[in-house]
C-alpha cells in the first residue's frame, strides 16, 4: 500500500498536471501570441478627457494595418495619468472593437499594489480578452513583493498572462531566475516583455527556456527587432504611429525576405530617432494619419514649433513609401 506521503505527491502532480493541460487547451484555442503587439494610444479631447470614440477607431485601425495584436493601457499610454473608471470603461470599449478581428487583444492590469491589480483582472477576465499584462507594482518593497503581486495575478486569471519587467518600483530587478521560477509554478505565466537591461542577454536566457516560456517580446519602440528576430525573439511592443511599417518588417523577416526588411526598417529608425528629439512627433503622426482628432496629451504638454513640424514631416515622407494603409 502507498504511503499517505506518496499518495499526496501522486495527488499534487496530478493535480498539476490537470491544471497544466487545462491551461494549455484555453491558450491555444485563442490567437497567437506572436509577432507585433502594438501599445495602443490613448486618444484625448481638447478638454482633457478620455476620447473612447477614438480609442475605438484606433482598434480597427490596427486591424486594417495587419498587426499580431493590440496591448492597452501600458506606459506608452499614458496610463498612470488615467482614472480606475477610464481605465474600466476604456476596457470594455476595446474588448467590444476587438471581436471579429484578428489582432489578439492583451489588457494591462498593473496597479500600485496586489489589491488594485486584482481589481482590474476581475474586470478583464470579464471581458474575455486574448491575454492580460501586468507591469509590476510601483509600492512594493522586496522581490517578494512582485512574487506574490504577479501570483495573486495569475491565480485570479483564466489567460495567458505577460509580464513586463520594467516601470514598477525602483531598484527591484526582476531575474530571469526570478521570471523561471513564476513560470514552473504559475502555468499561464509564460510571456515577458523583457525591457530590463541587458535586454539581449535576458531575452536570449528566456529563450532556452521553452519548457516554461512561451513568448519573448521586447520594447523600445522596436528599435531592435530584427536583431532579435534572428536571436529567436517572439515579437516585440512598439508605439502605435508607424502599426503598418512594424508589420511590413515582421512579415518580411518571417517569408525569408531579411534584405527589403532591412530596407524598410532602415526608414522606420530615422523617424523613431526624430521621436527621441521632438517630445510630441507620436501624436502628431496619429493625427496627421486619421487616427486621433487632436495632438492633446495629458503627460506631454510641449507645443511642436514649426521647425519641428518641418523635421517630422521631412523624416515621415520618406517613410511614406512603406506604408501600407
Amino acid at each position: 500500500m502507498p504511503s499517505l506521503v506518496s499518495r499526496r505527491c501522486f495527488l499534487f502532480q496530478a493535480a498539476g498536471a490537470a491544471t497544466a493541460y487545462a491551461f494549455a487547451a484555453t491558450e491555444t484555442s485563442g490567437k497567437p501570441l506572436r509577432g507585433i503587439f502594438i501599445i495602443m494610444a490613448t486618444p484625448f479631447t481638447e478638454s482633457g478627457a478620455v476620447d473612447f470614440e477614438d480609442l475605438e477607431k484606433e482598434a480597427g485601425w490596427l486591424d486594417r494595418c495587419g498587426v499580431q495584436g493590440m496591448v492597452w493601457p501600458q506606459l506608452a499610454s499614458e496610463y498612470i495619468t488615467l482614472s480606475k473608471e477610464e481605465r474600466l470603461r476604456g476596457m470594455e470599449v476595446l474588448a467590444r472593437a476587438a471581436r471579429g478581428k484578428k489582432p489578439a487583444l492583451v489588457l494591462g492590469v498593473q496597479g500600485p499594489n496586489t489589491a488594485a491589480a486584482l481589481e482590474y483582472v476581475r474586470h478583464a477576465e470579464s471581458l474575455a480578452p486574448d491575454a492580460l499584462i501586468a507591469i509590476p507594482p510601483t509600492e512594493a518593497k522586496t522581490l517578494d513583493d512582485f512574487r506574490e503581486y504577479y501570483r495573486a495575478i495569475a491565480r485570479a486569471a483564466k489567460r495567458p498572462l505577460f509580464m513586463q519587467t520594467t516601470g514598477g518600483a525602483k531598484g527591484i530587478a526582476p531575474s530571469v531566475d526570478f521570471m523561471l521560477e513564476l513560470a514552473r509554478e504559475l502555468p499561464n505565466f509564460r510571456y515577458v516583455k523583457e525591457e530590463y537591461e541587458p535586454v539581449i542577454q535576458r531575452g536570449t536566457e528566456l529563450a532556452k527556456h521553452r519548457d516554461v516560456i512561451n513568448g519573448v517580446f521586447s520594447g523600445a519602440a522596436g528599435k531592435g527587432m530584427l536583431y532579435e528576430m534572428s536571436l529567436g525573439f517572439d515579437g516585440t511592443m512598439p508605439g502605435a504611429p508607424y502599426s503598418d511599417v512594424y508589420a511590413r518588417i515582421w512579415s518580411l523577416y518571417q517569408s525569408g525576405e531579411h534584405e527589403k526588411a532591412r530596407e524598410v526598417f532602415a526608414h522606420l529608425l530615422l523617424i523613431i530617432n526624430t521621436e527621441q528629439q521632438i517630445p510630441g512627433t507620436r501624436r502628431y503622426i496619429m493625427k496627421k494619419r486619421g487616427v486621433f482628432k487632436t495632438l492633446v496629451s495629458r503627460r506631454d504638454k510641449s507645443v511642436l514649433t514649426p521647425a519641428a513640424i518641418k523635421e517630422i514631416e521631412f523624416q515621415f515622407e520618406g517613410l511614406k513609401p512603406y506604408l501600407t494603409v
